[in-house]
């Protein structure tokens, strides 16, 4: 199956480049853009075809989120800095007066100290990091899943809206969240010049666009009807009801089921037993399965998320899915769990980058 087209937010993209001039035109506080919306939205994939569509291109891409863990302070800036630090596959040097200690902290490191600097201090020395980071700019911040970040993150993000930095923040959330993120929310839209984008369901045209894109062929109203009333337009949803279905003839005979999305979009995929040992790749979703085709090529969860278009957390998620229904206790051992059980995994080549 071809991998499905980024379909239905043309307009969103036009934003963004109109925002990414606006950067380049001015000086002070960054440009805000937040992009809000349900699970599968596709707010992730947005954001990563905002970004690789910029002219000129930007000359720091600084990316963090938050972590499956419960987060610790300043999730996102350690985030951020793991990030840098694996792209650039070496140690991080900053060259800026940041006390060691603090920066440790900061970092999350493991032999980290303990802390001894008061809140505020640590604001100022996190913002001062960022500061150093992005001083090559124009550069583009990216925070995503702002709705699962800890307090202090919350707050440095906040207080960097109002920083003077030649940059775009690219903020992603959830928009029923905690009344902490609604007001972080409310704080960012409220910055000069920002941008604030809602990402609603695909319209039905848009289905069909995506449908005739994977078919070659114009689908039937019908059966654009049928996807749409079975995904409500949720890109993700579509993504595994395709992948599910292997095909388009197969949706149109009526030889795979229209009427379910698929189990990782239902709430309740959780609620049922683990399957028995030679079922578990048939409970295997269709995202689990790139994902595991992801790791069985020696992928870090950095270049999955880059190459499927979805945020680090949610690729997370899809691991610790896939160590719990695989009963393995590393990727490396998912990985080779695949190869003994000869699972039938998606060519790279097809795995499709549709939504987060």
């Amino acid at each position: 199956m071809e991998p499905i087209p980024f379909v239905g937010r043309a307009g969103e993209l036009g934003e963004f480049a109109r925002a990414w001039d606006r950067v380049q035109n001015q000086r002070g506080g960054p440009v805000v853009a937040t992009v809000t919306g349900p699970p599968g939205s596709g707010k992730s994939r947005l954001a990563a075809t905002a970004i690789g569509g910029l002219s000129p291109e930007p000359a720091v891409v600084l990316r963090g989120g938050a972590r499956l863990h419960s987060p610790a302070p300043y999730d996102w800036l350690a985030s951020t800095l793991s990030h840098r630090q694996d792209s650039e596959g070496g140690e991080e040097h900053l060259e800026i007066a940041v006390p060691a200690d603090a920066l440790a902290w900061l970092r999350q490191d493991v032999a980290v100290p303990r802390e001894r600097y008061a809140p505020e201090a640590l604001l100022r020395i996190a913002v001062r990091v960022v500061r150093a980071l992005a001083a090559a700019g124009p550069a583009v911040v990216v925070v995503e899943d702002l709705h699962a970040l800890d307090p202090a993150s919350l707050n440095l993000i906040t207080a960097l809206a109002d920083t003077p930095m030649n940059a775009l923040f690219l903020v992603t959330s959830r928009p029923d969240a905690s009344p902490l993120v609604v007001d972080t929310l409310a704080r960012l839209g409220g910055t000069p010049g920002s941008l604030r984008q809602h990402l609603g369901p695909l319209e039905p045209g848009d289905l069909a666009r995506a449908l005739a894109a994977v078919s070659g062929s114009e689908p039937a109203e019908s059966l654009v009807a049928s996807v749409y009333a079975t995904t409500g337009g949720n890109p993700y949803a579509l993504t595994e009801l395709l992948a599910t279905a292997r095909s388009i003839d197969a949706l149109t005979s009526g030889t795979a089921p229209v009427d379910a999305v698929p189990g990782a979009a239902r709430s309740d995929a959780g609620a049922h037993p683990a399957p028995a040992e030679t079922d578990i790749a048939e409970a295997l979703t269709a995202r689990e399965l790139e994902v595991l085709r992801c790791l069985t090529a020696g992928m870090s969860n950095q270049q999955v998320a880059s190459r499927l278009g979805i945020s680090i957390r949610t690729v997370t998620v899809h691991v610790s899915n896939l160590l719990r229904k695989t009963r393995s206790r590393s990727r490396t051992d998912a990985a080779l769990w695949a190869v003994r059980q000869r699972v039938p995994l998606p060519d790279q080549s097809s795995v499709t980058t549709t939504s987060s």
